[in-house]
């Protein structure tokens, strides 16, 4: 029978907003909206924290994770990939005679992940037999229709589809920065998360917010009580 562990990666050093991770977001951290919605999400054997700070270690296991090793210093710097951060999730694994065979990393600024959406993901990844899954939001505005600003005109950027119906524009997408499901194997082999066999499952922009900061993280907050009603995921 396969393994899953979530892997929420939460380092110490934010910049733009001091100590964001656990920052209160409508009365409790927010890193505790992503170990909820992975702990009732049905599909993983092991949530885990992967941290190199003390004070986000005590809050993830106050809400339920576990933080079986700290984040080395070498993945905590402002230049650490994510791929670097789950590489090395991975080999502490194996030294602990532990392996999985798919993850999901969840980012633990995402109050909009929900257990059913990890679990809806989880289920296109097998079904698919797929190398990794995330949530993808469309774009409000066809893009094929974008301009630029040259020499201080406006121009098309794609002048072909100045008279083409936005209905007649293929949709685009952008990925919504919350969490990636992906075969550990085949992550591990080629240290990518977005391939040729990725899938997408697909959430609507009310439920995505990028946090990067504090007019961000109010506009979040807007959209959570509009949607959950104060401080309880789904």
């Amino acid at each position: 029978m396969s393994k899953s562990v979530a892997i929420i990666t939460a380092r110490g050093g934010s910049k733009r907003i001091p100590r964001k991770n656990i920052k209160d977001f409508l009365g409790k951290p927010i890193i505790a909206y992503s170990i909820e919605a992975a702990l009732s999400a049905g599909c993983f054997d092991e949530v885990m924290v992967s941290t190199d700070d003390a004070e986000i270690a005590e809050v993830a296991r106050a809400y339920g994770a576990a933080i079986p090793f700290m984040r080395s210093e070498k993945t905590s710097d402002d230049f650490a990939t994510t791929a670097e951060v789950l590489t090395e999730v991975f080999e502490e694994y194996r030294k602990m005679g532990k392996s999985f065979d798919y993850a999901c990393c969840i980012y633990p600024t995402a109050p909009f992940v929900t257990g059913k959406k990890l679990s809806d993901s989880h289920n296109i990844l097998l079904e698919n037999s797929a190398d990794s899954t995330f949530p993808v939001v469309r774009f409000g505005y066809p893009i094929l229709r974008a301009m630029k600003v040259e020499d201080g005109k406006l121009q098309m950027m794609w002048p072909e589809h100045i008279n083409t119906r936005s209905q007649d524009l293929q949709p685009a997408f952008h990925d919504s920065g919350q969490f990636y499901w992906f075969n550990a194997e085949k992550f591990m082999q080629t240290k990518r998360i977005f391939t040729d066999r990725t899938y997408p499952i697909e959430v609507p922009e009310s439920e995505v917010q990028d946090i990067d900061t504090l007019e961000d993280w109010k506009i979040a907050e807007m959209k959570y009580r509009i949607l959950f009603g104060d401080g309880s995921s789904t």
